[in-house]
């Protein structure tokens, strides 16, 4: 989902995955064309990963159909990935009104809650048709979550994840990201669905760019 699509439905995120080029295909196919299926940066952007580590990041937006139908796919490819890849996910704000679900990750990051909850976000969105819009909107899903909104609250207004969100906003200008969901790797490297064809192949591109990245770190 590009910055000018935000209004697309699910069948169109659904079309954006369709299947794309088997992993024994991929590996005898030919090689992904730089400014075709990926872009290099002309500066780098920051890194996390320790040397000898090669971090892949993830940029999607929770309210984004593209990256709901892509989690499935996403987070299996991610708890797969050998010890040498570091693997996280940045949340997007292309416009002031993405700011809440900003927080709001970095909030259920801070209470060590991502893995149980995130996938439990784009279902409420995405299936129970919950607007997780505003704060009160938020603080009442987490109460229904068994999380204490007075905690919650706290941390969604904190330094801490105040300042995780703005460079959030930073990393993803870094990156130049166009839309999401796409892939960061390396600080070097991106690639999403338009460039590569679809968001399968876009997994095999990545694979493709963490082994430059290793070659030459």
């Amino acid at each position: 989902m590009n910055r000018r699509e935000f209004s697309v439905g699910v069948a169109g995120a659904l079309a954006m995955t369709a299947v794309g080029l088997p992993g024994s295909v991929f590996a005898q196919a030919k090689a992904p064309q730089e400014g075709i299926e990926y872009t290099t940066l002309n500066h780098r952007a920051p890194v996390d990963a320790p040397p000898g580590k090669v971090e892949v990041i993830e940029f999607f937006w929770y309210a984004c159909p593209h990256c709901n139908a892509f989690e499935p796919r996403f987070e299996p490819w991610a708890n797969t990935q050998p010890a040498d890849v570091v693997v996280k996910r940045v949340p997007v704000a292309f416009r002031d009104d993405f700011v809440p679900l900003q927080r709001l990750y970095y909030t259920l990051e801070a209470l060590g809650k991502v893995n149980e909850l995130h996938g439990k976000v784009f279902h409420a969105i995405h299936v129970d048709r919950e607007p997780l819009d505003r704060e009160d909107r938020i603080l009442a899903w987490a109460g229904k979550q068994g999380l204490d909104p007075a905690k919650v609250k706290d941390l969604y207004n904190s330094f801490s994840v105040s300042a995780k969100a703005r460079r959030a906003t930073q990393l993803q200008n870094d990156y130049k990201v166009e839309g999401v969901p796409a892939i960061g790797v390396g600080g070097r490297f991106y690639t999403d669905g338009t460039l590569a064809g679809s968001m399968d192949r876009t997994l095999q591109v990545t694979e493709y760019l963490i082994g430059l990245v290793r070659k030459n770190p």
